[in-house]
């Protein structure tokens, strides 16, 4: 930021409380950036908040795993969305397999009927 090439820390420190720059360590455990594409995600990254002029910016340190954000993300929410009774209940009304009812409850948003009548 400033250069400090063989600056003392702490006169550095003074200096930026001088000109109203306060900065912060946050204990983070984990963070994430969700761009449209992927996701970011640093773990045990070293968080700093840096307050100048009513403005907050924070710095990350750290090593990123790049992560897809879209297919993987989306089908794993639609197996949490679908309870597991309603797989049972297309199951037993239709004798097909649970992965067959789930893809069926999947493909009509959940509703029970539908799927039943997919499958029949």
């Amino acid at each position: 930021m400033f250069g400090g090439g063989g600056l003392d820390p702490r006169k550095m420190q003074q200096m930026m409380e001088q000109m109203g720059i306060d900065t912060s360590d946050i204990d983070a455990e984990e963070v994430i950036i969700r761009t449209a594409d992927e996701d970011l995600v640093f773990t045990s990254p070293e968080v700093q908040r840096i307050s100048a002029q009513g403005q907050a910016t924070y710095q990350i340190v750290g090593e990123p795993d790049a992560q897809d954000s879209s297919d993987d993300a989306e089908s794993e929410s639609a197996e949490e969305e679908i309870p597991a009774d309603d797989v049972d209940i297309v199951v037993q009304r239709t004798s097909a397999s649970e992965e067959q009812a789930r893809e069926a409850l999947e493909a009509e948003d959940g509703d029970l009927a539908a799927a039943v009548s997919r499958l029949e």
